[in-house]
């Protein structure tokens, strides 16, 4: 599994240095790329692969299909670092965007970031005919604006230290997980001109797994280490996060967890022996340490 990972992010760290580095220079580069690189485990990108397996369609263009997930996903997570949204010092072990360069250059970075994806879906390097591209594009737009990421957020810092119930706390954590990975799970589908259903099929099956990485994400946060984490730990119930462990307790989590990885695989059945890649990255997330 970490050797999957591994060529993963050394494929798309890769492609997305070739390509900012052929662009012409800006001051912001330097920020941008410190976001972005060396960039964490690349899950989100490894179930966009495994998804793509299904399809058989070519690795490369997954790779750069994923580099714009990437942008979109650092550039949230230099938002979220910000005094203004959770005020975190240190992601991925090292200091954070703003810590590094100044809020507003923290700021700018990550906007930059957000529309470089969209210039990637868009580039003729990936070799899609225009129309499919037009969809990805207008399902990542989708997955990272007020209906997604940006809308999550936004939830996650109005629920905090009030009563908020299981319903809200799940619509949330896939808003602002969640739909990125709907888009990951959706795209091979985009990519193969499948029916509305079946990209609707792939997308719910993107929530649940974003809702599991976010559940996951929040027992790192109560269990480990911020030196094993690579970012500060224990700040969710300092904070008065509304996450389902301060609801339901640890113990229940773990449990809705394992029926989440249990409802994906039934769903995923039908495509045989293809989808036991996929198996084995859910419980990578489940049981990673950071």
């Amino acid at each position: 599994m970490k050797k999957q990972l591994n060529k993963i992010a050394k494929d798309t760290n890769i492609f997305l240095k070739k390509y900012i580095n052929s662009q012409k220079y800006s001051q912001l580069m330097s920020p941008m790329k410190y976001g972005l690189f060396p960039g964490g485990k690349k899950i989100r990108s490894k179930i966009l692969i495994d998804l793509g397996s299904l399809f058989s369609i070519d690795y490369k263009t997954l790779i750069i299909v994923g580099s714009a997930v990437e942008c979109i996903h650092a550039y949230s997570l230099i938002h979220d670092d910000l005094p203004c949204m959770d005020d975190d010092d240190i992601r991925r072990g090292k200091p954070s965007t703003h810590i590094k360069f100044g809020e507003s250059t923290a700021v700018l970075a990550g906007n930059s970031l957000l529309t470089l994806a969209f210039e990637i879906l868009s580039s003729p390097k990936l070799k899609l005919n225009e129309k499919i591209k037009i969809n990805l594009i207008k399902k990542l737009s989708e997955c990272s604006g007020h209906l997604g990421i940006a809308g999550g957020q936004y939830l996650d810092l109005s629920y905090e230290k009030k009563k908020i119930s299981r319903n809200k706390i799940l619509e949330m954590e896939i808003k602002k997980t969640g739909m990125l990975f709907s888009f990951c799970c959706a795209a091979p589908a985009i990519i193969k001109k499948k029916t509305i259903q079946e990209i609707k099929f792939f997308e719910n099956i993107g929530s649940k797994i974003g809702l599991l990485f976010q559940i996951a994400d929040d027992l790192i946060d109560l269990k480990s280490k911020s030196k094993e984490a690579g970012k500060k730990t224990g700040k969710d119930q300092k904070k008065g996060k509304a996450t389902l462990i301060n609801l339901i307790g640890y113990d229940d989590s773990v449990k809705y967890c394992d029926k989440i990885i249990k409802d994906i695989n039934k769903n995923l059945r039908k495509y045989g022996s293809k989808s036991e890649k996929i198996n084995e990255t859910l419980d990578y997330i489940l049981n990673r340490k950071k």
